[in-house]
């Protein structure tokens, strides 16, 4: 049997994700002890203790199915952020709201309006729907708000904008969202990916929810992964107009977010005094990133997340396999059309001296 010819026709247009390789499999492999990894926009912290605490806590009911109306955890999101209840919405990451926006608003001859480079999930969620995936260049590493609006028509369903952008971490500006906003087509669906909020310094940055307050066509996402450290346990959440949040839920499977996660990130919300420490402990090595980058003569694009866009002026790749080499993980950006650049995160002081300092080494070996 020919299993491939009985698939619908978009998985044949689909690529698989490739992530960056984890810690273990880099020690296996070149038999290193040591490695740092800073290619997968992590937090440099871990998780907030309390959220540990109650992980181990919520682990000795493991064997129960989760409350599959999360109630404890969206009465949370509803207080910290003051939103009504009816506006969350909880997913095993952002990735599976994406998932589930896609799901519910596109199909065969539906288009999606993106900027490239921007989250490669947009593509593939808009991909595996048998949707179209409209790819609109970034214009000095930020999001071309005429471009998208030119690039929008009669076909396009959701238009989706990475608030700071992955991977180069810059930002649309209050006006500048509003106004993309303002001009789309009745029927147009914004998805506003606000997944590294938490690291924005620009006192213009737009609060995604003050549109939801007011009943636009907006999907405004958060995630647990980033600024909350909760990567592992696959938690996300997103805000919508009701109407809009009730038809995403239609697709949600039960007890789809593990009651592990939801414990965790509940009690991660609490933490507000860990939550300023790590926010802090990045601004302060981002600094210290972009001085010593200023000092080796390698460009980078200011950041408002936590990684930093740099273009190491040689193939990228190369670079890369080299730090690896010298156990340093980063993100070659190659994939995103990007030859000569790499994504770093912004690690600890101690993480970023190291990745300077072998930086260093490769470039003054290659």
């Amino acid at each position: 049997m020919d299993w491939a010819s009985r698939v619908r026709p978009a998985i044949h247009r689909l690529k698989p994700y490739v992530p960056g390789k984890p810690i273990e499999q880099v020690q296996r492999e070149l038999g290193l002890r040591e490695v740092t990894k800073l290619a997968s926009n992590e937090n440099p912290l871990g998780p907030s203790p309390k959220a540990l605490e109650a992980a181990m806590q919520a682990l000795q009911e493991a064997h129960r199915y989760p409350d599959d109306s999360y109630y404890r955890l969206r009465h949370k999101l509803a207080q910290v952020y003051q939103m009504p209840v009816e506006t969350i919405l909880l997913g095993r990451g952002s990735d599976e709201l994406l998932l589930h926006i896609a799901q519910t608003f596109l199909g065969e001859g539906d288009e999606a309006v993106m900027s490239a480079p921007s989250f490669v999930m947009y593509g593939i969620v808009t991909t595996l729907m048998g949707a179209t995936p409209v790819k609109v260049a970034l214009k000095d590493f930020v999001h071309d708000v005429a471009a998208l609006l030119s690039a929008v028509t009669s076909k396009t369903k959701v238009v989706f904008l990475d608030n700071p952008n992955n991977p180069t971490g810059t930002i649309l500006r209050e006006r500048a969202v509003r106004a993309l906003l303002d001009e789309l087509p009745d029927g147009v669906l914004l998805v506003l990916d606000e997944a590294y909020a938490e690291f924005v310094e620009a006192s213009d940055y737009p609060d995604g929810l003050d549109f939801v307050r007011d009943g636009r066509p907006v999907v405004v996402l958060r995630t647990f992964s980033k600024a909350y450290g909760l990567a592992g346990l696959r938690i996300g959440y997103g805000f919508a107009p009701p109407e809009i949040a009730q038809l995403l839920l239609k697709v949600r499977e039960p007890f789809n977010v593990s009651s592990i996660a939801a414990a965790a990130a509940e009690a991660a919300l609490d933490d507000r005094e860990f939550l300023e420490r790590v926010r802090k402990t990045v601004w302060t090595s981002k600094r210290l990133l972009y001085r010593g980058l200023e000092q080796l003569g390698i460009r980078y694009v200011p950041t408002e997340a936590n990684f930093v866009l740099m273009d190491v002026g040689r193939e990228c790749r190369a670079v890369a396999e080299a730090l690896l080499r010298k156990g340093i993980i980063v993100r070659p950006c190659d994939v995103f059309g990007l030859p000569t650049h790499l994504r770093v995160d912004v690690g600890t002081p101690e993480q970023v001296e190291r990745f300077l300092a072998a930086l260093r080494q490769v470039l003054a070996a290659t």
